[in-house]
């Protein structure tokens, strides 16, 4: 089966887990930028949840207004497979854009 880049986003991400992703297949993550939208600094969660236990990429991490945070960067990349979900919060209502690049379907 071949193997594609693809992306998942989401806008106005506020208080509450947001799913970006749920995988399908094993995929790498290659890419995740969280961008505040807001006047303020806002701090934010990123994790991915594996059969019911959460991990946390990073935890109440400060983002400045109209700052971004790159998760992932030079050439870095985790695996995630079947059933994970990749979930982003902010500690303020409607403050918070993710965008999440990744490669899908890797163990074929």
């Amino acid at each position: 089966m071949a193997q594609s880049f693809t992306r998942q986003f989401s806008r106005n991400i506020g208080t509450s887990d947001t799913r970006i992703l749920t995988t399908t297949s094993t995929d790498a993550v290659i890419g995740i930028r969280l961008s505040n939208t807001t006047t303020s600094t806002i701090n934010v969660d990123f994790s991915i949840v594996n059969g019911g236990s959460r991990f946390y990429l990073i935890k109440n991490a400060p983002i400045v207004s109209g700052g971004s945070l790159e998760l992932i960067d030079g050439g870095s990349k985790f695996i995630v497979e079947n059933n994970d979900f990749l979930e982003a919060k902010s500690d303020t209502a409607s403050s918070l854009d993710c965008w999440l690049s990744y490669i899908a379907q890797v163990g074929t």
